[in-house]
């Protein structure tokens, strides 16, 4: 008995010194979008205060495709010693198991959640040259010509995809759904005018908004955004409705407790800097850096959520 005690203290001791040593070595952020994006933007934003931190480089590498699939599956397969990390948009782990009739990865079996780390709303935009001037030009154009409106997204699965779906289905419209390789391809698309309206992550329109490339008819949250002055809540012409994205970091399923609280008192820590803060809210993004637990909970219901959307807009990859 004596021996064992010895033994479980030793291996607790081990671990202790394992995470107090952490990191030794770069970390990997997988991110299941190309550049450009809301996910990557994020993603870069924290990696870059959390290398200040941890005194190591954190190494952004992009896997997009199929709805942030393949990002997920590479993840779920790497070694779980905290040297790689999952940083997906929500929907990633939310919502694709409903859609998607095969998957390489799963979602609740092969990662731990650690925290969220940002969210923010998301803004329908049209092109520079559009002829709708507000949502509800768009609602009753397309009430009015079923099927002939057409919107872009990040792949099928993705938080924009999901969002615009959510529009779609709350505005009582039919509209075509036209899926990019990202969040940033889909913007630059809805700039060319190949698609009719993008409901993207402010934090990857906004630029596109403010240079003029493309115009901002309504934002996804319950009131104005503060980056975004002038641009209505789409709530005030869908009563009720209202979408928020978010993107954070989970990991391998097995990777040791004390890496995974370290990673997330660290990651607190950097969103509670002034610098990051006000870098993110530019961006449109709120810090957020809940508990592990909390995160669980709120995946929970999110995906409660999407299980429903995704059934009544019959969305699915088989």
């Amino acid at each position: 008995m004596k021996k064992a005690l010895l033994f479980l203290f030793g291996a607790l001791l081990a671990m202790s010194v394992q995470a107090q040593s952490w990191p030794q070595k770069p970390v990997r952020f997988i991110v299941p979008f190309p550049p450009g994006g809301a996910t990557d933007i994020s993603a870069r934003l924290l990696g870059e205060k959390l290398s200040q931190i941890w005194g190591q480089t954190v190494v952004i590498e992009n896997r997009g495709g199929a709805g942030g699939g393949l990002g997920a599956a590479e993840a779920a397969r790497a070694t779980p010693d905290g040297y790689t990390l999952f940083f997906p948009s929500g929907s990633v782990v939310t919502a694709n198991q409903y859609i998607y009739a095969k998957m390489s990865y799963d979602p609740e079996k092969d990662f731990v959640p650690i925290t969220k780390v940002v969210s923010g709303p998301q803004v329908l935009t049209v092109p520079a040259n559009s002829p709708f001037k507000s949502v509800k030009e768009l609602i009753e154009y397309a009430r009015a010509n079923p099927g002939k409106v057409t919107f872009g997204h990040a792949g099928i699965g993705s938080q924009t995809h999901l969002a615009a779906e959510n529009f779609v289905w709350q505005a009582k419209i039919d509209a075509l759904a036209v899926p990019y390789k990202g969040e940033g391809p889909g913007l630059a698309a809805s700039i060319a005018g190949e698609t009719n309206f993008f409901l993207g992550n402010v934090a990857a329109a906004i630029g596109h908004i403010q240079s003029g490339r493309l115009r901002a008819l309504g934002v996804t949250s319950k009131g104005e955004a503060a980056q975004l002055p002038g641009v209505p809540p789409i709530a005030r012409t869908i009563p009720g409705f209202e979408n928020t994205g978010w993107f954070g970091l989970v990991a391998p399923t097995g990777t040791p407790k004390e890496i995974l609280q370290k990673v997330y008192v660290d990651t607190k820590k950097a969103l509670e800097a002034s610098d990051l803060r006000g870098r993110l809210y530019v961006q449109g993004l709120a810090p957020v850096g809940n508990t592990p637990e909390e995160m669980a909970r709120e995946m929970k219901a999110e995906s409660a959520l999407w299980a429903r959307v995704v059934k009544e807009r019959k969305i699915e990859v088989k």
